[in-house]
């Protein structure tokens, strides 16, 4: 949000807490957040047990459809503007969405000047990496621009974990409006426009690993 010049439609593929509708609809210019979560039984609970993140979903702008996102993106061409994929780890029942056809079909699902988040995991441990390792390796492939930011989160493995930022035109730092952002006045307790910038810059360790799947065909 604080890159995209002019977001009107976001699709979140997971999300059904409702902790991502509620932030993203702290921006008025947004008309359209369709949330795309397979468990209608998350979102009930999360509405009982966790009111105020589950109140971002009675947004009037928040459609949810209960089915697969990998199976909803099929559908899907040069729609939204922004695609923000919420689901946990690239293992289990929600490995689809960790795909080279997810990203693939991500990249059809965007407009001209479309932006996809996504989780990229951690390559803190040897059992992590080689998933992190093969998430850069696709979504490089499916998209021109393609970058990885980190966030320390105390519950993920090692409290170090990764993003992953993939579009078809602008680069998150280089086309970031750091004074527009500021403007806005949004509260955070974690993002500032400062952060932005620094969580683009990764450990070598890190970059090593990047650079070797981005080198990779």
């Amino acid at each position: 949000m604080a890159v995209h010049p002019n977001p009107k439609k976001v699709l979140v593929i997971g999300g059904g807490d409702g902790g991502v509708a509620q932030v993203l609809t702290l921006y008025p210019e947004l008309e359209q957040i369709d949330i795309v979560e397979p468990d209608e039984m998350l979102v009930e609970v999360c509405r009982e047990y966790f009111p105020d993140f589950a109140a971002g979903l009675d947004d009037p702008r928040v459609t949810i459809y209960y089915q697969n996102g990998l199976r909803f993106l099929r559908n899907c061409e040069e729609d939204y503007d922004i695609i923000i994929n919420d689901a946990t780890d690239p293992f289990g029942h929600t490995e689809g969405l960790f795909t080279k056809e997810f990203y693939g079909n991500s990249y059809r699902a965007l407009k001209e000047d479309g932006i996809m988040i996504y989780q990229h995991g951690s390559p803190f441990f040897d059992e992590d990496e080689s998933a992190c390792r093969s998430m850069h390796r696709k979504v490089n492939q499916a998209f021109p621009i393609s970058r990885v930011y980190q966030a320390h989160i105390p519950t993920s493995p090692a409290g170090y974990w990764l993003f992953g930022f993939a579009s078809k035109k602008y680069h998150p730092v280089k086309d970031f409006d750091k004074e527009g952002w500021k403007k806005r006045q949004l509260f955070t307790e974690y993002y500032t426009a400062n952060l932005h910038v620094g969580a683009f810059m990764l450990p070598k360790y890190v970059e090593d690993i990047l650079e070797e799947e981005e080198g990779k065909k």
